[in-house]
């Protein structure tokens, strides 16, 4: 094949293969991409150990009845840095789309779990991020 066919035959994947993914509106490279949600607590001193459980429940729950969440994982602060800052518990809610993001911050489920947790928040911090 010439030089010049083969670049033009080059251009022509190159551009169907970009018409392609513009037209699924899904980049295939990306298909691995989760959205994370990343929620950090501090709990005030006054809440006791089993009122601080019964939040950790209460999230570990949320998969269970929102259908949004793709996955859950969590835990408590672990470092032996010293730079959490009053942070004690993290979890990390997945989701496969911002749309799927959309329909749990306003969730029954999630208000109620907020509920919950609003007497004995004493710091929050919320990172949400596309993983790569």
């Amino acid at each position: 094949m010439k030089p010049t066919l083969f670049v033009v035959f080059l251009l022509g994947v190159i551009v169907s293969a970009t018409t392609q993914m513009s037209a699924t509106g899904t980049d295939p490279a990306a298909s691995d991409r989760v959205l994370r949600h990343v929620v950090m607590f501090g709990f005030k001193e006054s809440s006791s150990a089993e009122e601080v459980q019964k939040v950790v429940d209460a999230f570990a729950a949320l998969p269970s009845m929102i259908d949004a969440i793709a996955d859950l994982e969590f835990g408590v602060n672990n470092s032996p840095e010293g730079l959490n800052d009053g942070l004690t518990h993290c979890f990390l809610v997945s989701f496969a789309s911002e749309a799927d993001r959309e329909t749990y911050l306003p969730h029954p489920a999630h208000k109620a779990f907020v509920e919950v947790l609003k007497p004995h928040l004493e710091k929050v911090v919320v990172i949400d991020y596309w993983n790569k």
